[in-house]
């Protein structure tokens, strides 16, 4: 139910001014409104050797900048940002979490949950997170500490990709092909709406239908089912996103063909922007069994565990190439430590329309041609080597 945003800042003044209650406030993300000076901003009390301080760290997208004000000069500091036009805020006290959402009509939507928090005083916070690992988004998803560490591994290529301070589409529509439990599609909108204060409309699609109906009821517990929307299909046959195709695909561990068909998919759509982590490769380790290496090259097929490890690079470098021929700039690099995860690839393609030059079509058609494999990503393309 929404209530008078004045009346709603009122109460989240008085919980950070609460020098033995409160434990941790965020602001981030934008009202329709303005823009606030930071892109996010940090409030905890902090023990220092000078006694108990109030410390309040704002972000401008590149670096913290910190303060610490005493308790009773901290008012003038905390009326400076809540005069700042964020959209959210979460307050974290020892005894409740509090969340307020400005709405386009520039009223609070704003929930109250009994959930203590204990208080941390210790200053020296060295690890800066693009989504904190206390956000309840974790909490609601059942998240543990790999997959926290796995979001925040997936955030930090998301920022490569659309960097603080680009001009990005408002509102910016995204496509998560295969999104499974969505964990990662969630996190993605929780940091680009509420942290980075864009515009996002976010849409999964998902085979299973029990999967995507869980997905809606989470996205209606997270408040924001009006802005990610799940789509019940297979990655071909799912229809484009409400208001035109996506600017940016994700396609997360989609299984050996499945991300061929989810990087089709998105070249089709002409997305500006692609990030697939692929999960398992069979169909050129197939290949690769059923036909006759080049020499000298027999060793690494001989060995079936030597075969399927080569085929995952084989695969995924014929990938990046078909990308290229297709008018992406594209990069291979590690999504998250190998020793949380084997699967640790990603692709990031930016469209940029050039032209494939001779020496990158040669460079394909070569290696292909070497192995006798034709990748089901060439087939999804039509590419006109493709058998």
């Amino acid at each position: 139910m929404p209530e008078p945003l004045a009346a709603a800042l009122a109460e989240v003044r008085a919980l950070l001014l609460d020098a033995d209650r409160l434990v941790r406030a965020v602001a981030a993300g934008r009202r329709r409104s303005g823009q606030p000076s930071w892109v996010r901003a940090e409030v905890r009390p902090v023990a220092l050797k000078s006694g108990e301080r109030l410390q309040i760290s704002v972000y401008d997208g590149q670096r913290p900048h910190t303060r610490n004000v005493a308790h009773d000069a901290a008012e003038q500091a905390i009326d400076e940002l809540l005069a700042e036009p964020y959209g959210n805020w979460h307050v974290q006290t020892t005894e409740e979490t509090v969340q307020l959402r400005v709405t386009k009509r520039g009223e609070a939507q704003v929930h109250r949950e009994a959930s203590p928090a204990a208080r941390d005083l210790g200053h020296d916070r060295s690890k800066r997170y693009l989504l904190d690992p206390g956000d309840p988004l974790f909490s609601v998803l059942g998240a543990n500490a790999a997959k926290r560490r796995q979001v925040e591994a997936f955030l930090r290529q998301v920022n490569a990709a659309l960097p603080v301070g680009a001009e990005l589409p408002s509102p910016l529509r995204i496509a998560d092909l295969g999104c499974g439990n969505a964990y990662l599609t969630f996190a993605a909108y929780r940091y680009l709406s509420d942290v980075r204060g864009l515009d996002v409309a976010l849409t999964g699609i998902e085979q299973r239908a029990d999967q995507a109906e869980r997905n809606r009821r989470l996205a209606a517990q997270l408040g924001c089912a009006e802005h990610v929307r799940f789509v019940e299909g297979t990655i071909i046959d799912a229809p484009a996103p409400a208001g035109g195709p996506p600017h940016v695909v994700l396609a997360l561990h989609a299984c050996d063909t499945a991300t061929d068909e989810a990087l089709a998919r998105a070249v089709r759509w002409e997305a500006r922007h692609i990030l697939a982590a692929p999960c398992c490769h069979h169909e050129l380790s197939e290949q690769l069994r059923d036909g006759e290496a080049p020499a000298p090259y027999q060793l690494l097929t001989r060995h079936g565990i030597l075969r399927e490890r080569y085929a995952d690079v084989l695969t995924d470098a014929l990938r990046a190439a078909l990308l290229r021929l297709e008018g992406y700039r594209t990069e291979v690099t590690e999504f998250v430590a190998s020793q949380h995860t084997p699967r640790n690839v990603l692709l990031r393609a930016e469209h940029t329309g050039a032209p494939p030059t001779p020496n990158q079509k040669a460079e394909y058609e070569s290696l292909a041609a070497t192995w006798h494999i034709t990748p089901a990503l060439a087939r999804r393309l039509d590419h006109p080597h493709s058998r």
